[in-house]
Formats: C-alpha cells, structure tokens, sequence
C-alpha cells in the first residue's frame, strides 16, 4: 500500500486509497452510459452491438489505465459522443462508406496519432488553432448529438415542407424519452452525482414497467465476442485510396484532437493541475489517448477521447492517477453485464445525448461573439454541425470563413500559417462531397 501512495503521490496531493477508490467509481458511474449509448450509435452503421459494447468496455478500460499509470491523471478516456455521431451518421450513412473502411480510417488516424504525439506536435497545435474555434466546434457537437438525441426520442422528424417538426408527442416511445429527459435534467439540475447514468437506469425500469420493454434473458453472462469487428479496421486499410477517404482520416484527427485537447486543459485545470497556464505531463495524457484509439480501431470501436465526466470523480477529491486505474477496472468488471444492452433502446439513450448535448453547449458563452471576425466562423462551426447533420461539414465551414474574415480586418498575419493550409484542404473537402 504505501508503494502504490508513494508512486501516485498522495501526500502530494493530499489524497487516500479510499478517496481514490471513491472517485474511481464515481466517474464510472457518471460515464458508464457510453457502454450503452456506443453500441446504439454504432449499431446505426451496422456493426454488430454486442461487440461494440466488448470493443467499448476494453478500449476505455487500456486507455484510462494507461492515463492513470503512465500520465497519472484522474482523467478517464473512453470512445467519445460525437466523434462516434460522425463515424455512424457522416461517414457511414451519410457518405454511403462501408463501416468496416471507416475503421481502417480510424486506424490510420490513430497511428498518425501515436506518432504525432511522440514528436510532440499535438502539444504544439493545440497552441496553433485560434481558442475561438476549438469552443466552436465542441459546442456545435453538443448541437448536433443533442439533435439526435431528439430524433431517436421521436420528438422531432423528418418533414418535406418543413424540412423538420415537432414529433407524436403522445407515441409511447415518445412518452418515454420525454419522461427520461426530464427526470435526468432534474437529477443534474440538483447536482446528483452520476445523473446521466441514474437517468437511464429509471427510464429503462419505466419502460419495463409500463411494456415498452422487455426484459433480458439474463443479467450476467460472458461478455460478447468481439470476433464481428477484430482486426476489420486493419484489413480494410488498403480501402483508404481517395481523396474523400483521406479526407474523412484528417476530420477524424481534427475532431477527436480538439475533443481531447480541449476536455484535458478543462479538467487539469479544475483539478488546479495547470501551471503557468501549461498542463504538466500533457504529452504522457495525449498518448493515452492515441493508444485507446488505436486499440479500439482494432477490436472495433469508434475513436477514444478524454471525458468531461471526470469532474465527477475530481469533484470528491480524485487527484491522482489511482482513480483512473479504478474507473478502467470498473469498465473491464461490466463486461460481465452485457445482456443489458437489450434493455437500453434508442429512447433510453435519447435523453442521455441531450443532456451531453446541453453540457457540451456551455462553451458557447466563452467565444468571443462581439468580435465579427471572430463570431461568424465560429457561428458557421455551431450551426452547420446539426443543420449539415455533419461534424465535418460544420468545422469546414467554419474553418474557411476565418482566414478570410480575418484578412478582411487586416489581421492575416495573426493568423497562423497551418490555418491557411486547413482552410485549403476543407475547400478541397466540400467540392468532394459536392461532386
């Protein structure tokens, strides 16, 4: 016991193995839902959901670890929301692309992760791309993942004169989610720990209860195999052979690095880690990261990215690497309770993705809206993600537009040379996607 305190530094930081503990399993609970919400939203795509959940469980459970023990962070990593919106809705049913080709774009992206990480160049873009856009874009993807989780709750659809209405608020299914939004909003709204996970679970029990679901043939069992999606992403590498394809690896890398980046300097930063506005060991956290994607690109999983849950864990003390190793153990113990997967439905998920959705949105009171120059790509990055119901499509927007508003207010030398080069390669991504 007092290696493990002497390696993660309690006396340091003022912590115990109890209050570790704690924490870990505090920030599990607040983020296990991505065990249920992944395999929903990737199941979309067509891959298979049991392995998904497999895929999810494990990849998470490398990743946090790997942040606990190497970067010593109370920061857990797990296939991110929104990111994995794209992968199904943008990439696969939106560009018509094989799920299986777009997890080899996912595995490319993550070796490019794991080496762009070694030479320390994520380090250095995350000075590079303006702090305007970075809240942007995690904003728009709050938009775009609450407005699906409006769309599987059936509170909106599709309409040809108006291209979207309000839904049968009186459908059961609709009954339900309306019900699991608000229960949740008021869990979160009284500060209950671990709100988004409850939420679900009082949903899924209402909808036991009132018939509209049924219930699992078991609680325990084996976890499912992941032989539906090993190695996929891998074999189909030779698939990444156009420019759309290329395209859709550089929107992977940009959406999961700002994602990440941004969730990182967030938690260190109320965690009161951040020294001379610089978060030590930053390098060691970005590796956990590119090695939970490149292990999930593997077995079957959607990109990995560091989770804003973790304030729940920090919040009751968690301050050391320790409470990750926890939360990753926890994740590798739920894979024994996968037939629960058959519990949590689309209308389950639903308020869960609109309630991240709003949390993810609170970053649009820091953009600088009194600023044109500034506000218009910023606002193109916010709304083109739910409107183009694409993550990439919507930073495209954005990304052009600034270059140029920026030239236009006479300040083209403040603006970074690599934006330029974005700017070009997003035009050149639009006329694909056009054509």
């Amino acid at each position: 016991m007092s290696t493990i305190a002497h390696y993660f530094k309690f006396d340091e930081l003022n912590t115990s193995f109890r209050t570790e503990f704690i924490a870990g399993l505090t920030t599990f609970a607040s983020m296990a839902y991505i065990l249920f919400v992944n395999p929903t939203v990737l199941g979309a795509a067509g891959m298979d959901k049991g392995a998904v959940f497999t895929a999810t469980a494990i990849a998470s459970a490398v990743a946090t670890i790997f942040m606990g023990v190497v970067a010593l962070y109370p920061i857990a990593i797990a296939p991110g929301l929104g990111v994995n919106a794209f992968f199904a809705y943008s990439v696969v049913i939106g560009m018509g692309i094989k799920w299986q080709t777009a997890m080899a774009g996912v595995f490319v992206a993550a070796i490019i992760f794991v080496i762009l990480t070694l030479f320390k160049i994520r380090e250095k873009i995350i000075n590079i791309i303006p702090k305007n856009l970075k809240l942007a874009i995690a904003s728009g993807i709050g938009l775009f993942i609450a407005f699906i989780g409006l769309h599987d709750a059936g509170l909106i659809v599709a309409n040809k004169d108006t291209m979207v209405a309000l839904g049968h608020l009186t459908a059961p299914t609709s009954l339900l989610s309306i019900f699991g939004i608000i229960v949740t909003f008021v869990l979160m709204s009284r500060k209950t720990p671990a709100a988004i996970f409850f939420g679900m679970i009082i949903t899924s029990i209402a909808g036991i209860l009132t018939g509209l679901i049924k219930l699992p043939s078991a609680i325990i069992s084996p976890a499912p195999s992941l032989a539906p999606t090993f190695g996929e992403g891998v074999m189909h590498i030779g698939d990444i052979n156009s420019i759309q394809l290329i395209t859709v690896v550089i929107t992977f890398l940009l959406v999961t690095f700002f994602d990440t980046a941004g969730t990182m300097i967030g938690l260190a930063t109320q965690a009161g880690f951040m020294e001379n506005n610089k978060m030590p060991r930053v390098g060691r956290a970005l590796m956990a990261d590119a090695v939970g994607m490149t292990v999930g690109a593997v077995i079957g999983t959607s990109p990995t990215s560091a989770y804003v849950e973790s304030s729940a864990g920090i919040a009751v003390g968690g301050r050391s690497g320790l409470t990750s190793v926890f939360t990753g153990i926890f994740f590798l113990f739920a894979l024994l309770f996968s037939p629960l997967l058959s519990v949590v439905t689309s209308q389950v998920t639903a308020p869960a993705l609109v309630v991240v959705g709003v949390l993810m949105a609170e970053n649009l009171r820091e953009i600088d809206w009194e600023d044109l120059a500034i506000a218009a790509p910023a606002f193109l990055i916010v709304i083109g993600m739910p409107l183009t119901y694409s993550i990439s499509d919507g930073i495209a927007l954005g990304f052009i537009l600034y270059p140029i508003t920026m030239i236009a207010t006479g300040r083209a030398k403040k603006v970074h040379p690599l934006m330029y080069i974005l700017a070009v390669i997003f035009i050149a991504f639009l006329l694909i996607i056009a054509s």
